[in-house]
């Protein structure tokens, strides 16, 4: 399959990647890695009237560890992050998460900032941004603007951007001496979607963090779980009372692969196995 007609544009600056998206006539949409807008557009399921390759701005390149934060250039790919020693250094969580990513050549074109804002309630840096109340900065015609993790995610494919705007950069709280961590998924076959998975953070101090996805129209925090497995102190009835709670709070589709029924039970069996690992990392 071929997509529609489409101008395209490879703007060297931000700036002019801007401007182009902020032309009402050019009805333009970014293109990052185009792992997802390409298949979207050979299907016929995205008509843009024109693409603005982000892959020359080296604006929105880079990767530093800064103020407490992994900052992470949008236009970063998934492998390179993948690979780096800075991301096992300072957000371990992210690194465990990277590998269900797709397969190597997906994530070899893949950017961290092309897979925030497609917004896919089954991405996995989505769901482990959630899980740390991590941050993106948008650039758009109005100037800089810094949205939280639980502000960006609206639903299926949308977040909380204003037309002609990006993100530019994504930031991670780097992790503590102490902090526990653990990512487990499932999906029918290794690379695939996942039908659930959960992100889970513990902090030294004994806070509980908890994200899902697969489980709803977005990444989302199961904080009655959250609470559940906090003020228990992370035993093992905690735990199981969490996991319980955590199924309870997710509203997974149904569809060929999965009821929902049984991707509430995946998600308890996960969120489970996730807090284990957690407590036992952050000893």
């Amino acid at each position: 399959m071929k997509p529609p007609p489409f101008e395209y544009h490879a703007p060297a600056t931000l700036e002019e990647a801007l401007a182009l998206l902020a032309d009402e006539e050019t009805d333009a949409k970014p293109l990052a890695g185009g792992q997802s807008l390409v298949p979207m557009m050979n299907m016929r399921l995205a008509w843009p009237a024109a693409l603005v390759d982000l892959n020359r701005v080296e604006e929105l390149a880079g990767l530093r560890v800064d103020d407490g934060r992994l900052c992470a250039g949008a236009m970063v790919r998934q492998r390179e992050l993948e690979r780096s020693p800075l991301v096992r250094e300072h957000c371990p969580l992210l690194a465990e998460a990277l590998p269900f990513i797709g397969h190597t050549a997906t994530r070899a074109r893949g950017t961290v900032g092309g897979s925030i804002a497609h917004a896919d309630p089954a991405a996995e840096i989505p769901t482990v941004l959630t899980a740390l109340g991590g941050e993106v900065v948008v650039e758009g015609p109005r100037g800089s603007r810094v949205v939280a993790a639980d502000d960006l995610f609206l639903g299926y494919f949308s977040v909380a951007l204003e037309p002609g705007e990006l993100i530019s950069e994504v930031r991670f709280p780097v992790a503590t001496e102490g902090h526990g961590y653990a990512f487990e998924e499932f999906a029918r076959r290794f690379g695939d979607f996942a039908l659930a998975g959960v992100a889970a953070s513990v902090d030294p101090d004994g806070d509980v963090r908890l994200a899902l996805c697969g489980a709803a129209a977005k990444p989302v925090r199961a904080t009655r779980a959250e609470e559940a497995a906090r003020s228990g102190g992370l035993t093992d009835d905690a735990i199981d009372e969490s996991a319980r709670l955590a199924a309870a709070e997710a509203e997974p589709p149904s569809d060929m692969h999965g009821d929902a029924e049984y991707r509430r039970e995946l998600v308890g069996a996960l969120c489970g196995r996730a807090l284990r690992r957690a407590r036992e990392a952050a000893r």
